[in-house]
């Protein structure tokens, strides 16, 4: 499954976070990232698979690209945000996109960004960019976004 079938209370998983639980300021930043959905920023959203964590040869140059940024911008710290599709459990679809957020972040550390720069949060299925039914709907939702949060 990718998505979450019933909506949700809007709050993500972070790093240490048990599903349901949320970082003190989730709401937020949900609500900032709601008003600047489909922004785009320095860095590049990853997409992934259906019902997949894996990291795709082309989500690995997107990854390149970023850290290449990122090597360039050394003070910025970056919030890897895992999203997924609406379909799932919320609580499956939470899990997974802790998952792709946490894939995301591992290979940027594996080409030489500091884990310390590096944080990650699920939103699951609450912050689409896309809400069509259809698979190229869906596919936009399946991403990890990285999150500027202090330069």
């Amino acid at each position: 499954m990718d998505g979450g079938g019933s909506g949700g209370s809007g709050t993500g998983i972070g790093e240490g976070n048990l599903p349901g639980g949320a970082p003190a300021d989730s709401g937020q930043r949900l609500e900032e990232r709601m008003a600047g959905q489909g922004e785009s920023g320095p860095l590049q959203d990853v997409q992934f698979a259906f019902d997949s964590y894996e990291i795709s040869a082309e989500a690995r140059e997107v990854l390149q690209t970023n850290a290449d940024w990122l090597r360039r911008n050394s003070p910025v710290k970056v919030e890897v945000e895992g999203h997924c599709d609406d379909r799932g459990t919320v609580e499956y679809n939470l899990a997974l996109g802790a998952k792709r957020a946490k894939a995301a972040r591992d290979y940027l550390v594996s080409l030489g960004i500091s884990a310390d720069r590096l944080s990650t949060i699920s939103y699951g299925e609450e912050v689409p960019l896309c809400r069509d039914s259809s698979e190229e709907c869906w596919q936009q939702n399946r991403r990890a976004h990285f999150l500027v949060l202090a330069r």
